[in-house]
């Protein structure tokens, strides 16, 4: 793995991805009911979701870039963006 500077144009999103993994971190951590169903048994497509999204966000925000193509599409804003979207929508139907 490489850390490339952020370019100017590309600061707001990892900015943006940062802050996401940080509050997705702390809420898992401090309300991990999140990723329950409404009957209380866990979600775990939910909670993955959730997790990449936090790991996603905390590989972007910091300038962490894999050099395998794929990985770095994992682990991109656009990833965390899109996680985080899929966990919402997950949760939402419960």
């Amino acid at each position: 793995m490489r850390l490339e500077p952020p370019a100017a144009a590309d600061r707001g999103m990892r900015i943006l991805s940062l802050v996401t993994g940080a509050l997705l971190a702390f809420l898992l951590v401090a309300r991990p009911e999140v990723a329950l169903d409404r009957w209380g048994g866990a979600d775990p497509l939910a909670a993955l979701w959730l997790l990449w999204s936090m790991v996603a966000g905390f590989a972007s925000g910091t300038g962490v870039t894999p050099r395998p193509p794929a990985l770095r599409h994992l682990f991109s804003s656009e990833a965390c963006l899109l996680s985080l979207v899929l966990a919402f929508l997950r949760l939402a139907t419960h």
